[in-house]
């Protein structure tokens, strides 16, 4: 199946320049004061909306690739590097201008409300896969290592998922069906269609 020249040819920096917007609208509402009557919550449910939509983004690539013939393996780190900057830019709202730095009240926070212990380990499996995006890091490590370890990236979305969803309190659509494409997501690595081997049968031997 042939595909657009339009997602062969577009560089790179477009997508990281797209990502961006967002954050830009953000830093828009904040200088001009249209946040609303609570601006530090809709960061926060902004910013970490954002990073679970470029979560699910970068996991849609293979799957598109094995299953649509569509071919978007170029962009996969600058989505996953965009969806860390929306993760930390999240959890700094939260931590700074939320919580002000109050270390009692996070770490209570951290063990009494779920989604607060789902949103941390999110983070936590994913800063080291940030920092190891880059191909120093894959020298490094050696390519082997490297994808073992980026396989986090299927947990931290899941567990994202589950932040959200948690947070809302009540079963609302929107939240569940974010879950259940990151479900879907990490569940379609197990029906890949498989290539099939070219195997040469032995040749016997004539008594």
């Amino acid at each position: 199946m042939a595909q657009s020249k339009l997602w062969t040819k577009t560089p790179t920096w477009v997508v990281y320049v797209a990502g961006l917007l967002p954050a830009a609208y953000l830093v828009h509402g904040v200088v001009t004061n249209s946040l609303g009557p609570d601006p530090i919550e809709v960061l926060e449910n902004f910013l970490g909306e954002t990073a679970l939509q470029f979560l699910i983004a970068g996991l849609a690539i293979t799957p598109l690739m094995r299953f649509a013939r569509i071919n978007l393996v170029k962009y996969r780190r600058a989505l996953g590097l965009l969806a860390f900057f929306y993760v930390f830019a999240h959890l700094s709202v939260y931590l700074i201008l939320d919580k002000q730095l109050d270390l009692a009240i996070i770490v209570e926070d951290v063990f009494k409300r779920p989604y607060i212990t789902f949103g941390m380990i999110a983070f936590l499996m994913l800063t080291p896969l940030a920092i190891t995006s880059n191909n120093f890091s894959i020298r490094r490590l050696g390519a082997a290592a490297w994808n073992k370890l980026h396989k986090l990236v299927y947990l931290a979305v899941i567990c994202g998922a589950l932040h959200y969803m948690l947070l809302t309190k009540t079963w609302q659509v929107e939240p569940i069906a974010y879950f259940v494409t990151a479900v879907l997501l990490v569940a379609s690595r197990k029906f890949y269609p498989k290539k099939r081997k070219n195997t040469v049968q032995p040749v016997r031997k004539m008594a």
